[in-house]
C-alpha cells in the first residue's frame, strides 16, 4: 500500500481511544494475509470438493476482515477484536478442511497453508492491540 494511503489509514486508526501507539505494520501485514487467503481461498472453491462451502465463507470474512481495516471510522477496540476472532475461526476451518485433501490437491494444501498464515497475521494484530490498549 503506498505511503499516502497508509498515513491516512494511520491518523484514521490512531484516532480510536485506545488506538494510539497502533503498529501499522502490523495492521499491513494482516490487511496482506486477509488478501492473500482471499485469493487462496476463492480459487480453492472453484475445485468443487467438500472444502468448497467452508472456502467461500473463508473468502468472504477475509475480504470483511481486510475492508474493515480499511476504514477505521466508527470501528472500536473491541468490535475489531471480535470480527480477528470471527476471521481466525474461519481460517481454522478452512484450513481443517482443506488439510482433508491436501495430500491429493496442491490447491488446497495451498489454500490450508493461506488460511494459516491469515490466521498468525490476525493474532498478532490481536497481540499487538492487546499490547497498546
Amino acid at each position: 500500500m503506498d505511503s499516502m494511503m497508509m498515513g491516512a489509514m494511520s491518523a484514521d486508526m490512531k484516532a480510536m481511544p485506545g488506538m494510539e501507539a497502533m503498529d501499522m505494520a502490523v495492521m499491513q501485514a494482516c490487511m496482506d494475509a486477509c488478501a492473500a487467503c482471499e485469493q487462496a481461498c476463492t480459487v480453492c472453491s472453484t475445485q468443487m470438493m467438500d472444502c468448497a462451502p467452508a472456502c467461500m465463507n473463508c473468502a468472504d470474512m477475509c475480504n470483511t476482515m481486510m475492508r474493515s481495516m480499511m476504514r477505521m471510522q466508527g470501528m472500536t477496540p473491541a468490535a475489531m477484536m471480535s470480527m480477528l476472532d470471527a476471521c481466525i475461526a474461519m481460517c481454522q476451518m478452512c484450513m481443517d478442511a482443506c488439510m482433508e485433501h491436501a495430500a491429493q490437491s496442491e490447491v488446497c494444501k495451498m489454500c490450508a497453508q493461506s488460511c494459516k498464515a491469515c490466521m498468525d497475521a490476525c493474532m498478532d494484530m490481536k497481540n499487538m492491540m492487546m499490547a497498546t490498549a
